[in-house]
């Protein structure tokens, strides 16, 4: 009798413990590298994680000329183009202008910017609860798109794309 209860109760802690330390059903994650586009030397990572209704990205680079560079989900999760135009445009399924994140109108796929150093390494962190990993739902699920690395910075005002210059890193955005 003393053995059956030292099991359940061992069983008990196992079992909380994973339910206060597990993830929930609803925590989804995503590993992505990226592929050099337009004779480029840029690799990298992404990944992506939805948790409590937010997505967070999280992406690594290195191989970039030094300076500031613009970074967008793209429509279509195809790489295959030598410069990455088999992406499309930036990722609009609210018909928004171009613009600044959280300023004014926006695409769905206007991360922003980010600076590699001299090095030619960079990295950006961005989280937001207008995106979710495979819910299904054409204005917020970002799976079936890619994420594009251009040469140059965004300028959130030229239409449509921000005058962000060429496509120097790719990755589909697919389970």
């Amino acid at each position: 009798m003393k053995k059956i209860l030292i099991s359940i109760a061992l069983l008990m802690l196992v079992f909380i413990g994973c339910k206060s330390f597990g993830t929930s059903n609803n925590d989804q994650k995503l590993s992505l590298a990226f592929e050099a586009k337009s004779n480029s030397n840029v690799s990298g990572t992404a990944t992506f994680v939805e948790k409590d209704g937010e997505v967070t990205l999280e992406a690594k680079f290195s191989g970039l000329t030094p300076g500031v560079h613009a970074i967008h989900i793209h429509e279509k999760s195809d790489c295959s183009a030598a410069d990455g135009t088999s992406t499309g445009g930036h990722w609009n399924p609210t018909f928004k202008n171009h613009g600044k994140w959280g300023v004014g109108e926006y695409h769905k796929g206007d991360i922003g910017n980010f600076t590699a150093d001299k090095n030619g390494n960079g990295s950006i962190k961005f989280t937001t609860d207008e995106w979710n990993i495979g819910s299904g739902d054409p204005t917020k699920d970002i799976l079936g798109h890619a994420i594009i690395v251009h040469q140059g910075t965004d300028d959130f005002t030229t239409q449509p794309t921000g005058d962000a210059g060429g496509r120097v890193a790719c990755t589909a955005i697919i389970k």
